[in-house]
């Protein structure tokens, strides 16, 4: 069996770093304009909740959208060093 190295798997062109930190960024944002949205337009929110039906729609949206979008777009970063370290690496 041989053995592994760091060599063993250089990174290819195309390993969906682009597509996470792209797809991260715009969810992360759209939760964030959610949010504000609700707090300038929507009528804001009060400890039990949304003022509006549509206040409850961009509540959910921001309290969805900004954890997903802060976990693709922190794996997008970690495999861009990642893939930096091993091209520098492999020079």
């Amino acid at each position: 069996m041989p053995a592994h190295s760091a060599n063993a798997n250089p990174p290819q062109r195309d390993d969906g770093t682009r597509q996470l930190l792209q797809w991260g960024s715009t969810i992360l944002v759209s939760g964030i304009l959610a949010g504000l949205l609700l707090l300038t337009l929507l009528g804001g929110f009060s400890p039990t909740g949304a003022s509006t039906n549509t206040g409850w729609f961009a509540l959910i949206v921001a309290l969805t959208c900004i954890p997903f979008g802060s976990l693709l777009l922190g794996l997008g970063v970690a495999k861009w060093f990642r893939n930096r370290r091993l091209a520098r690496h492999l020079q």
